[in-house]
């Protein structure tokens, strides 16, 4: 049986990925901030399929919070073999607007908790002997500069950076470290065919259509497997090519 831990999961992509990863067998432990009704009912979704589920109320913009909630995930699971840093808020700053309020949020919520959780899921990796993998959620907006994005994008883009080194410094123990980068996802609603492609915007996305959560989940899946042994310090869009035509985002 493997473990993974999912920071964010109760809805949107981090609950896309805790769905797949429970169909394949992973236990599961995620945190949320303050949606408890579906952070309930996605613990009774995992059930269903057979594996355990683990619920972590976690406010990850607070110091100290990503690293101790990171260790009480793994304590219940009894160990780790995958860490999904999903946790943040999209948010647009005009510079001429931004505060240092804003700054210090996103750069806790958006940078530091993932590389805290890193550090504390790898530390038990190694002490392990795991070959674990670690994947970063980040955003084609890492990649591509858009309006009124300073802090977003820009944090994204160092969780990229940050990424490259992590990739070096753990590869010794055989802990691959990657970054999955999503382009416009539909995160609510049923993503019938016809809600993915129903506005002007979607529908000139060059695949048609916005992504779904379960697709970043199967993406994610794929990194931790043996099928993808040989990947680390990897940035993988998955976007339906919507950042190759330098298409603007509004």
């Amino acid at each position: 049986m493997k473990r993974v831990f999912i920071t964010g999961g109760s809805r949107g992509i981090g609950r896309g990925i805790a769905t797949v990863f429970a169909e394949n067998g992973y236990d599961v432990a995620f945190t949320y901030h303050t949606a408890e009704e579906e952070a309930r009912s996605l613990c009774e979704e995992i059930e269903s399929h057979g594996v355990r589920a683990f619920m972590f109320q976690a406010s990850l913009d607070e110091k100290g919070v990503a690293e101790a909630v990171t260790e009480k995930a793994i304590v219940a699971l009894g160990g780790i073999d995958a860490l999904i840093c999903n946790a943040g808020r999209t948010v647009h700053n005009h510079i001429l607007d931004t505060t240092e309020e804003d700054c210090d949020y996103l750069y806790n919520l958006n940078y530091r908790s993932y590389l805290m959780c890193a550090k504390v899921a790898a530390r038990r990796m190694v002490a392990d002997g795991t070959e674990g993998s670690i994947i970063f959620i980040t955003s084609t907006r890492s990649m591509r500069a858009y309006p009124e994005d300073c802090l977003y994008g820009g944090l994204k883009a160092a969780l990229n950076r940050s990424a490259e080194s992590l990739a070096l410094d753990l590869a010794k123990y055989r802990i691959r470290v990657n970054c999955i980068a999503p382009g416009n996802t539909a995160i609510r609603g049923n993503f019938t065919p016809e809600e993915l492609s129903r506005t002007p915007f979607q529908r000139r996305i060059p695949l048609g259509r916005s992504g779904t959560p379960r697709e970043v989940g199967m993406l994610a899946l794929y990194l931790c497997s043996d099928a993808a042994a040989y990947i680390t310090g990897d940035i993988i869009k998955i976007d339906g090519g919507l950042i190759l035509p330098g298409m603007p985002e509004h």
